[in-house]
């Protein structure tokens, strides 16, 4: 009951965090600012994906050490979840703050690397971080008590099972995938800031919802579920790829330009994008299966319920 209580305030932190930076990383003040660029990037971009990046390092390092010195390193956080969460924001600076953001606006295959570390890599690892009840700790006693009296609240409590439903999670992680890259919508993120943006805050928020639904089933039924739901993950992953890899013409006009700087076609470079969502990004999912169905094995078959004898 506590955990979940827990879970659930830590949850309403990570809602209002990201709805108070939302704004940030949907602003666009017009043209870009190139004359004042870090690495390439105006210092707007750094700004809008860098201070809700910083915000959630600060409120879990800051939730860290207060657990750490409450309770003990091994009782509360293991150094292993902090170095996981550690490990997800590093490869968020790479994926958005690094030349791949500049070179994803060259080629295709370049955009389908920074999307894969975004759901691939960086969300699992966050999630394997534990970063809820972390972030609640990260206040003073008076706002964690409000916080978690809110988290207990019915509506809340109900959104948050909603959400998190392994169903909704990956519902959600498949339409945004397969919506984004409608090649209108993908061609205006190439040209329009904020629906940039937007496309990567959706992969993240997705990706993060599909991870922790899947990685914190704890009953051996919803872990032999999560399986399920990973395998067909693959599935409609793979078949995107498979559709980019071989269509018989470029669906991205924004690439048409920018692909023969790096000596390829614009078919070519869709066709080698296509391949890295396909193949590298299926594999990292059976990975993932592979582990949660050894853990299933490893749990045994449930033990038999026993009825008493009249």
């Amino acid at each position: 009951m506590k955990e979940r209580v827990l879970r659930n305030a830590g949850a309403l932190v990570g809602l209002c965090a990201f709805i108070s930076s939302a704004p940030a990383w949907a602003h666009v003040a017009g043209e870009r600012a190139t004359s004042e660029s870090v690495g390439g990037l105006a210092i707007s971009e750094l700004l809008d994906i860098g201070l809700p990046m910083g915000a959630a390092g600060s409120l879990y390092a800051i939730g860290v050490i207060r657990l750490w010195r409450r309770s003990g390193q091994a009782r509360a956080v293991r150094a292993g979840q902090a170095a996981s969460f550690a490990a997800g924001l590093i490869v968020l600076v790479f994926a958005l703050l690094s030349r791949l953001e500049r070179l994803g606006q060259e080629l295709f295959a370049f955009h389908m690397i920074q999307h894969e570390l975004l759901m691939l890599v960086a969300a699992p690892l966050l999630v394997c971080g534990r970063p809820l009840a972390v972030w609640l700790w990260a206040f003073p006693r008076g706002g964690r008590q409000w916080l978690s009296r809110l988290g207990e609240t019915r509506a809340f409590a109900a959104f948050w099972r909603a959400v998190t439903n392994p169903l909704s999670a990956w519902t959600f992680h498949a339409i945004v995938l397969w919506v984004w890259h409608a090649p209108s919508l993908f061609d205006a993120t190439l040209v329009d800031r904020g629906i940039h943006n937007l496309q990567h805050v959706t992969f993240l928020l997705s990706a993060l919802l599909f991870w922790f639904a899947l990685l914190n089933a704890r009953a051996r039924e919803a872990q032999g579920v999560a399986i399920l739901y990973l395998f067909t993950t693959i599935v409609h992953t793979g078949a995107l790829g498979a559709l980019i890899t071989f269509a018989a013409r470029p669906w991205y006009s924004h690439y048409l330009a920018t692909a023969p700087k790096w000596g390829l076609t614009a078919l070519e470079d869709q066709q080698l994008g296509g391949l890295i969502m396909w193949v590298p990004a299926s594999m990292v999912f059976v990975g993932f299966a592979l582990v949660m169905l050894a853990r299933w094995i490893d749990a045994g078959p449930p033990e038999p319920v026993r009825t008493s004898r009249t």
